[in-house]
């Protein structure tokens, strides 16, 4: 056995490496760091005895404590729920309009509005309520169903063309390329543009107001101001939820597009949509 060689300058036995005439000195660990890794290694052996550890087929060892993260959650959501049970009970019994004159059902139910709305509406209707290309701004004054907040309730309870609620709002504009020529709808696309801008062509108006008048004022009014009892919109304002181009004006005239909204009382019941109610209310459009 060959002798273990020894530094000459710091008189440590070396480890018998050597790089490129460099030895490496066999110094001992500190005491401090052993112990320390000692105790790490027993520590972990009394976690994974105490604790659920060691990953099994169908799950994993329960640990002599009985802990459980997901329990705790668990109980944790059951307090919460309990504590709302009050208040939720609350909101089911009071009228819409009365919930606005008690200021701590009134916060509860905009926070429990808006946490719904982030989960079930601002995927159509925006993070912010704003809308986008077919789907309605909340924020505004122009409601097709109208906006008070009896109103709004039934819109989101039953929903718009919903095929499953027998209470659904169903408001179907004909498609006019069925009943009138290609020149009228020109006609009356130039003229409902005239309530709110300025048409292409102006020399149509005059005619499109008479055809106007014969084949769509019975729905959108006399004056293109909309009726809510059908949900039919105001023409008058320039808003608009299918497009507000002249020619995107027409097309809809000539082949209207129908959005569905679902009904959401059977899925979310009645607490749920009285505090959406109000949340929607409370944005600052409405009546």
């Amino acid at each position: 056995m060959s002798e273990k060689h020894i530094d000459d300058v710091s008189g440590v036995e070396t480890t018998g490496h050597v790089w490129d005439g460099i030895r490496e000195l066999n110094n001992p660990l500190p005491r401090w760091w052993l112990w320390t890794f000692y105790l790490t290694i027993i520590w972990a052996i009394g976690y994974m005895v105490a604790y659920p550890a060691i990953p099994l087929i169908n799950g994993a060892t329960k640990g002599m404590l009985g802990y459980s993260s997901r329990a705790n959650v668990v109980a944790e959501l059951a307090d919460a729920k309990a504590a709302q049970g009050e208040l939720l009970e609350r909101v089911s019994a009071t009228p819409l309009e009365e919930i606005a004159s008690d200021p701590d059902l009134l916060q509860f139910a905009i926070a429990g509005g808006s946490s719904a709305f982030k989960v079930n509406c601002a995927q159509c209707h925006g993070s912010g309520a704003a809308g986008s290309a077919g789907y309605p701004n909340l924020n505004d004054d122009d409601w097709l169903w109208g906006g008070t907040i009896d109103q709004i309730y039934l819109s989101i309870a039953h929903g718009i063309r919903s095929e499953e609620d027998d209470d659904t709002r169903i408001s179907d504009m004909p498609a006019f390329a069925d009943i009138l020529e290609a020149e009228q709808i020109d006609q009356v696309g130039a003229y409902v543009v005239s309530l709110s801008d300025t048409p292409s062509d102006a020399s149509l108006v005059e005619a499109g107001r008479e055809v106007y008048v014969e084949n769509c004022a019975a729905c959108h009014g006399d004056d293109g101001e909309g009726i809510a009892d059908f949900g039919a919109p105001r023409l008058s304002d320039g808003i608009w939820l299918k497009g507000s181009t002249e020619a995107e004006i027409v097309a809809q005239i000539r082949n209207p597009k129908h959005g569905v909204m679902p009904a959401w009382v059977g899925r979310l019941g009645e607490p749920t949509i009285k505090q959406l109610a109000v949340y929607v209310h409370t944005l600052g459009g409405g009546q």
